[in-house]
């Protein structure tokens, strides 16, 4: 199973690839959409309803799978040996991908709480918030392409 795996190497990291740009999509675009919402929409109106519309479909049709497909190729990856156990750059990237994972479910939380018209963050706090995959992202490509650690 590992040879057939080993030989299809190229395509799971092209898979991989693909995957974290679409879910990187989405971790810049949802704060952006959170931002409108909570400086533009009052609770229960139809722009409300409109970006509540918006943000559980890019969550749902675009944000969940790309994470998904994104954690299983890395995995396969992983248990195909591209994963440097003694090398700082993987542990850096790792954890930089937890924290990824961990800002991805904060925004779902926040999702729900503007369908349940509790939102109390402002717009100022979702502008801050997207700085999080930004950062993530480039400590990621830092440490996998320039590897400084």
């Amino acid at each position: 199973m590992i040879d057939l795996l080993d030989s299809f190497y190229p395509w799971i990291k092209a898979i991989h690839i693909m995957a974290v740009i679409a879910w990187m999509a989405g971790l810049f675009y949802l704060p952006r959409l959170f931002v409108y919402h909570a400086e533009r929409a009052s609770v229960g109106s139809e722009l409300d309803h409109t970006f509540q519309i918006m943000e559980e479909k890019l969550l749902r049709v675009i944000m969940n799978p790309a994470m998904i497909v994104a954690w299983v190729a890395g995995l396969i990856m992983i248990g195909l040996g591209a994963f440097d156990w003694g090398s700082a750059w993987s542990w850096v990237k790792l954890v930089a991908v937890i924290l990824m994972t961990g800002a991805h479910g904060w925004m779902s939380a926040r999702r729900k709480e503007f369908v349940a018209g509790t939102n109390t963050r402002s717009g100022r706090t979702y502008r801050l918030f997207n700085e999080v995959p930004t950062v993530l992202m480039v400590l990621i490509v830092v440490a996998v392409v320039v590897r400084p650690f």
